[in-house]
């Protein structure tokens, strides 16, 4: 196939046989060289952040697909979407009508990458030190709903919870609540460095240049026992330093493939350009960006100046001018694809205003132009993200009513800074942990959010979350989600502005690229294999 683009749907597997001459189906062989993966995304171990590969710290999307291919779960999300399904158990499944109780079995012979034994006590270790690390990346509270793990013999888990949850299962596919052996991570602290030691289809060899990780090289595990089908013996994941490198690196055949990192404007070239030997699968993908508001900080406190940026943002000419027809606006922090969507934001503010800007800042009396400094992060969304921060600069700034700077600093020193409040506004991403609205919903606003946001909303906390989550048919959530939402547009604590399209781009030797990626981003390097070239 030369250089030309597959459009796959949501069913993925309903169409895989169709791709299997042209490196779309999992019929990937074995053996021969690594198949080398390239990214921009950066690998640091810092001061502030000494632990970048621990399952109980690790919550964003590059250390995440480090650790799915190394440290196995309970239940993992099927390469064709829908419900998860077991992966390191045999069975598991809620035992009661309430949704409060869900129990796994164990499969027989599970050991870790160096042979030792996988048992229950192992399960309840790994999710009891995640809960009582808490560390300060917010990825415990996709546990939260968890009080109490108990064990039956070496191969019967059963989590008791302190309310319904219809998610659960969702949350035992992610990575913090991966197995790992204890004999390696201690209880009550987080394991510094690179290395990782699970029961997952790979081992993990880091490649390190002072503090940071320039390659993972992964290699197939013989004691591995799932449900997963291992397509190939070793792959490689590289850093570089921006997708200018990424690009020739992938031109010069020295990356097979690629999930992140590229420009938009570079998967146009890939997509437009005869001939050839690299092909652009376009997969559905459910990444958002907005941005966050640290709302006890003096300049964005009051409603009005959040209400007023709603209100003045222009998510059509973002789309355009900066990611084309790789994204498209979004009104909710739920995007369109998720059930439960509504457009909750253009359905209080519609389309920009000054004139409603002005208004809602008169009225609460606020002199403008209101100064503000909107950060972004260098090197951690892509290159394009100063572009889109230009643009929506000049949109505050041509209303009269806002006076923005813009400044970008790199993620290593981005992250602890938001945590810590030092950002009044800033820019973010989100990669699902899991295709549900809760997901979209519940880390921003439950207790013990990641952003460490000071918004709180009792009514969402206490009453519309655990709503949600108690129904098992999601379509019935829908109430529940739809007055989250309205919330969310009232009040502001985030500001959706995109949702967009996820590509994978490899040569056409690879096999098992409509699987490469989940709708969550969730790197799948097990399905990739070698295959002649279309």
């Amino acid at each position: 196939m030369n250089r030309k683009t597959l459009v796959l749907p949501a069913v993925i597997g309903l169409i895989a046989p169709v791709l299997a001459a042209c490196g779309g189906s999992d019929s990937g062989s074995s053996g021969g060289d690594a198949i080398v993966v390239g990214t921009t995304d950066s690998f640091t171990a810092t001061k502030d952040a000494p632990a970048p590969l621990d399952p109980a710290y690790a919550y964003d999307v590059g250390t995440w697909n480090i650790l799915r291919q190394t440290v196995q779960t309970l239940m993992v999300q099927p390469k064709g979407e829908g419900d998860p399904v077991p992966e390191a158990a045999e069975s598991c499944g809620f035992t009661d009508t309430g949704n409060e109780r869900y129990a796994c079995k164990l499969r027989s012979d599970l050991k870790f990458s160096n042979g030792n034994a996988v048992t229950a006590a192992d399960v309840k270790y790994s999710i009891d030190r995640a809960r009582a690390i808490k560390s300060d990346s917010g990825v415990f509270a996709l546990l939260s709903t968890i009080d109490t793990v108990e064990t039956q013999g070496d191969d019967q888990v059963i989590f008791h919870l302190k309310t319904a949850d219809a998610t659960f299962p969702f949350k035992l596919s992610t990575p913090v609540a991966g197995i790992v052996n204890p004999d390696d991570y201690q209880k009550d602290k987080l394991r510094d460095g690179w290395d990782v030691d699970g029961s997952g289809p790979y081992t993990l060899k880091a490649e390190v240049q002072g503090d940071k990780m320039v390659k993972a090289v992964f290699t197939k595990n013989p004691n591995y026992k799932g449900s997963l089908k291992v397509n190939n013996d070793k792959a490689e994941m590289v850093s570089y330093d921006d997708s200018a490198a990424l690009g020739a690196a992938l031109d010069k055949g020295d990356v097979d493939l690629v999930s992140r990192g590229l420009t938009p404007a570079q998967v146009k070239k890939y997509t437009n350009t005869a001939g050839g030997n690299v092909d652009v699968v376009e997969l559905p993908g459910l990444e958002i960006r907005y941005l966050g508001f640290n709302t006890n900080a003096t300049s964005v406190k009051d409603k009005a100046v959040r209400e007023a940026m709603a209100q003045l943002i222009n998510r059509s000419e973002i789309v355009s001018k900066v990611y084309g027809s790789q994204a498209e606006s979004l009104y909710s922090l739920v995007p369109a694809s998720v059930t439960g969507h509504t457009n909750a934001f253009f359905n209080k503010y519609g389309d920009p205003s000054v004139a409603k800007a002005a208004s809602l800042l008169s009225k609460a009396g606020i002199t403008t132009p209101v100064n503000l400094t909107l950060n972004y992060t260098t090197d951690h969304y892509g290159a394009v993200t100063k572009q889109e921060f230009e643009v929506i600069q000049k949109q505050l700034n041509n209303s009269g009513l806002f006076k923005i700077e813009i400044k970008g600093t790199p993620w290593e020193s981005y992250v602890p800074a938001e945590r810590k409040g030092k950002y009044d506004v800033y820019g973010m991403g989100w990669f699902p942990d899991f295709p549900d609205a809760d997901n979209f919903l519940a880390p921003f606003l439950d207790k013990d959010n990641f952003l460490k946001s000071p918004y709180s909303n009792s009514q969402v906390i206490n009453e519309l979350i655990p709503e949600s989550r108690r129904q098992a048919d999601r379509l019935t959530a829908a109430s529940s989600l739809t007055d989250i939402q309205d919330i969310v547009a009232r009040d502001v604590p985030v500001l959706p502005l995109w949702q967009g399209k996820q590509y994978v781009v490899a040569r056409d030797d690879v096999t098992g690229t409509a699987y490469a990626l989940n709708s969550s981003s969730t790197l799948q390097l097990w399905e990739l294999g070698r295959g002649a070239g279309s």
